[in-house]
């Protein structure tokens, strides 16, 4: 690390050019590409997916995406002349734009159910000839434009679907931006100078712009979720500015001390900059953990959050010791220059409310521990009632037209219309086909059923489908049960006596497949995250109940932060006023991600935390003591960090995307739990309790363990360059070291 960190200041002009060329050349290529996201559900092996892939065999022409135009008229009804005339006209219009295939109107043929019963409410389907991802923006607004061109003082027109979706307007990069800002005031607050604050900021963006314009690139090459970009943008921004904290932080510390500039650029990297390493690796370890579920879904979006991680860490220990080499002793604010100046190196020891904190702790370890378990024990009550599914666009905003149509069908036609399920299956003989004929009114009478269509089958026969229409909304459990009791009783009794397999699909079936295939395998991943955590806190700390601490301390934050979600998400507590739509399940792949991303944050804290305390332990074999000064030190930093982090995660509440103001608010609330709660208040608590426990390993184990470094102490770190005429720099530390008032007691 010295030696790359030496070379970078070194050479800071061309490693500067080196990130610009390639934040440049890596964003052109992106532009120059477009973009393939697809948000793919299906799951090899389920009974959905194969529905959905026989259903695309034998009907091609279903193929491509089905969107639906709503009209409402008050008063009046859909039938008058005038409003059939001008709706007739637009869907002729809409027939005609590029990319749209067929539109089916309630006014042609027998699609006489496509009226409401009081004759107030109509739709027609708009079937497209690509699906959602291949359908460009501008063909969808146009139909949008020509739809909504219709409307008059009494005739409401509204469009929904995934291919509409695309029209609807996002925060842009307002969320950005705000997060940025909100990071800058900390940093400037923290550091006193303009030019150290803005170097974390810089360092972080062209981290994350460069994987920005890489996760576009990725796209091509494998499955990357559309909701992939944003939420590695909200990682990277998050713990690239987070890293970039720590290492001006111990860099400003050498300033203070006397190091010149550029040794003590060298230095943060050699020391603070391999904690950061070690914790984006846990990150990245942590991300990658995903591939174990084997869904090409959530591949992509870790390999896309891992990418922005690896950039925003090489960003941290490369670009910004450049920088910081350029700035020179403006890394520190004028009265601390003018101070060191005049007083020379001073040895810097934590006071104020950090130290007093620190005290407080170490006097009060079993009420404070109580309080903090009950804290968390509460919020992660909600945890309980948690419901996996996946948002439609019932869960958008009330002023988008999406959820206005989505509304006026449920209000027209019942809530079920907006899910229907979708029995396919393949047709043998005369047989087959009697009983797919009696099937309809055998479904008609299954409890949750408000309606079925008769069997359509294909041109050449041998393939037929049925809709069946719940009398429940798609994200309701009483839909669910639904497709259970379907494929486990109603089906295979209609089965018996004949060849026919039929398969449920649709929506619902195919969120609550996906789901069923993520809860299964979660025990596993969770089990292989937590006990990789363990294993690298074992190496580094060589302690038993280091590890096991944080393993506990893991799984508090996540449950206590899915809380949050709950109330917020599912059970609607704001959720409106926040402007996230109505209330809803919670993302069925939230949990995996949670577990991947807030391990590796944790550990970022955990890491910074404990190797002080280890350090302290090592020289002094005093556990209060460890405790004590590795709080004090390293609390103000751990906090300012985690302000910036949340500050980040919330500002991502106004991209106007739900899946990824969930992960906002889900971060958010976890980080907050984690510094203020778990590493600052219930960790030293425990600490203090176990006394010297904490640092228990039996010997055979401790024997055959290999021996790692996190960071090096600091008492201990080499300098390099440092001449005989530096040894000041170790008096200080000495004098730090015999005039500490952190002697001092609890």
């Amino acid at each position: 690390m010295a030696a790359l960190a030496r070379w970078c200041v070194r050479n800071r002009l061309v490693t500067v050019l080196l990130w610009l060329i390639a934040f440049a050349g890596v964003s052109a290529a992106a532009a120059a590409t477009g973009s393939a996201y697809s948000n793919d559900y299906a799951v090899p092996g389920t009974e959905s997916n194969r529905a959905a892939q026989l259903l695309e065999k034998g009907f091609p022409s279903l193929g491509g995406d089905s969107d639906t135009v709503v009209w409402h008229t008050s008063p009046g009804s859909v039938n008058a002349a005038d409003v059939e005339q001008a709706m007739t006209r637009a869907l002729d219009r809409i027939a005609d734009l590029p990319g749209v295939a067929s539109v089916t109107s309630p006014y042609e043929g027998s699609h006489g159910g496509q009226v409401s019963r009081d004759g107030r409410t109509a739709y027609a389907t708009i079937t497209f000839d690509q699906q959602t991802e291949n359908i460009g923006k501008g063909e969808a607004q146009a139909v949008v434009d020509t739809a909504k061109a219709a409307e008059t003082g009494g005739l409401e027109v509204e469009l929904g679907g995934g291919a509409i979706s695309l029209t609807q307007s996002q925060g842009g990069h307002l969320a950005e931006i705000v997060g940025v800002v909100v990071a800058a005031v900390v940093l400037f607050l923290a550091f006193g100078s303009l030019a150290a604050s803005l170097l974390p900021i810089a360092t972080a963006l062209i981290g994350v712009g460069t994987a920005y314009a890489g996760i576009g690139l990725l796209g091509h090459a494998m499955t990357v979720a559309d909701f992939a970009p944003m939420l590695g943008m909200l990682i990277g921004l998050g713990v690239g500015i987070d890293y970039a904290l720590f290492i001006v932080t111990r860099h400003r510390r050498n300033l203070k001390r006397g190091v010149p500039v550029a040794e003590a650029a060298v230095s943060a990297v050699a020391t603070t900059g391999r904690a950061v390493v070690f914790a984006g690796a846990t990150v990245c370890i942590a991300l990658l953990g995903m591939l174990i579920l084997r869904l090409g879904f959530l591949n992509g979006v870790a390999v896309a959050a891992c990418l922005t991680v690896i950039l925003t860490v090489a960003a941290s220990v490369t670009l910004l010791p450049a920088l910081l080499s350029f700035i020179g002793p403006r890394a520190l604010s004028r009265r601390e220059r003018r101070r060191l100046y005049e007083h020379g190196p001073e040895p810097e020891v934590p006071t104020g409310l950090a130290a007093r904190w620190s005290a407080f702790v170490e006097r009060h370890p079993k009420k404070l521990g109580v309080v903090a378990l009950a804290v968390m024990a509460v919020l992660a009550l909600p945890t309980l009632s948690l419901h996996l599914g996946t948002s439609d666009q019932g869960n958008d905003p009330k002023s988008s037209t999406t959820r206005q149509a989505y509304d006026r069908l449920a209000e027209g036609f019942g809530p079920g219309v907006n899910g229907p399920l979708t029995l396919v299956t393949h047709v043998g003989g005369a047989e087959d086909k009697l009983a797919l004929d009696n099937l309809d009114s055998t479904l008609a009478a299954t409890k949750g059923v408000a309606s079925v269509s008769p069997a359509t089958y294909n041109t050449s026969g041998d393939t037929a489908y049925l809709t069946v229409v719940p009398d429940s909304a798609p994200q309701d459990r009483q839909t669910s049960d639904l497709v259970h009791r379907l494929r486990s009783e109603v089906l295979p009794r209609a089965e018996q006596g004949t060849s026919l397999d039929l398969h449920v699909g649709g929506v619902t079936a195919g969120y609550d497949d996906f789901a069923a295939v993520i809860v299964g395998k979660l025990p596993l991943f969770v089990g292989v995250v937590i006990g990789l955590g363990c294993v690298l806190l074992l190496l580094a700390f060589r302690s038993l109940g280091i590890p096991l601490k944080a393993a506990a301390m893991n799984v508090a934050a996540v449950a206590s932060a899915f809380g949050v979600v709950v109330a917020i998400f599912q059970w609607g507590w704001g959720s409106e006023l926040l402007g996230l739509g109505r209330a809803g399940p919670i993302e069925p792949f939230l949990p995996v991600i949670m577990v991947s991303v807030l391990f590796g944050l944790s550990m970022d804290y955990q890491v910074f935390l404990v190797s002080r305390m280890y350090e302290e332990w090592l020289e002094t074999g005093d556990n209060r003591r460890a405790v004590r000064v590795g709080l004090a030190e390293t609390s103000r930093v751990i906090n300012s960090a985690a302000v910036i982090m949340i500050s980040v995660f919330l500002a991502f509440v106004l991209s106007g995307d739900r899946v990824i103001a969930m992960f906002g608010i889900a971060l958010a609330a976890a980080v907050a739990l984690d510094a203020f709660i778990l590493r600052t208040l219930l960790v030293p608590a425990l600490m203090h309790l176990l006394g010297g426990a904490n640092w228990w390993l039996p010997s055979w184990l401790e024997r055959r363990l290999p021996r790692i470094s996190i960071e090096p102490p600091e008492c201990r770190a080499t300098i390099p360059g440092r001449r005989a005429d530096e040894d000041v720099l170790v008096d200080v530390l000495v004098k730090e070291r015999q005039q500490d008032v952190r002697d001092i007691p609890g």
